[in-house]
């Protein structure tokens, strides 16, 4: 039972995620729990958990009185959000590179066949999202470090929504594959200062470029 009742919350998550990631919820739009679960044919339990969920990933945000709400973007955010994310992936990949094994580097080139595919036919769903994750994570797959691991898993859910609105309205469609190749190729080296310094700029160009958007978008 409790496993099929885990389940339906993660089901439930992910509905309301791709709704807040891909617009369809916009910042600031409130998360009525009766609608949601009604038009997602579940009770308001899984619903209530799955908003939860989405709260310490810094998509929802609760306020007394007010209940659930899709939180606001915020150009402070994404500076922390981004920054912190450079520091510990660099991490991550610099005790990772050195351990890489050649079956390791074909994973993640056949990932990045599959990304630059999903990316071809404007799949921006799987090219911000899975396919991205399971490429970086496999390059930082042998680190041997499940704390920092783990908190690039959270942030990296935290910033989707910057990365998706990234690939959508910022020209990141054109650059991150070939970004990604660069990435690759690096590890391949077994340069781990060029690939660490690589994959830091990789991630603080989106955060410019994400944040020149923003502030494009709250002056019009």
């Amino acid at each position: 039972m409790s496993i099929e009742h885990k389940t339906r919350t993660q089901l439930v998550a992910e509905a309301i995620r791709e709704k807040i990631l891909s617009g369809e919820i916009k910042a600031g739009d409130p998360l009525r729990q009766a609608a949601l679960a009604e038009e997602l044919n579940v009770s308001r339990i899984p619903v209530r958990e799955a908003l939860l969920q989405l709260e310490a990933e810094g998509l929802v945000n609760f306020e007394a009185h007010k209940g659930a709400t899709a939180t606001q973007l915020s150009a402070d955010q994404i500076d922390e959000i981004f920054d912190l994310r450079a520091l510990l992936e660099a991490e991550l990949l610099s005790h990772s590179i050195q351990k890489l094994t050649p079956r390791d580097l074909l994973e993640a080139e056949a990932i990045l066949y599959d990304l630059e595919e999903a990316v071809e036919r404007g799949d921006t769903q799987l090219a911000t999202g899975k396919l991205n994750a399971e490429f970086h994570g496999k390059l930082y797959c042998k680190a041997e470090r499940p704390q920092t691991a783990e908190l690039v898993d959270m942030y990296s859910k935290n910033s989707e929504r910057y990365v998706r609105m990234h690939i959508l309205l910022a020209g990141g469609f054109a650059t991150a594959p070939e970004e990604h190749r660069t990435l690759l190729d690096l590890c391949k080296q077994k340069d781990i200062d060029a690939a660490c310094t690589f994959l830091k700029k990789h991630i603080l160009s989106a955060k410019e470029d994400i944040k020149e958007l923003l502030i494009k978008m709250e002056q019009e």
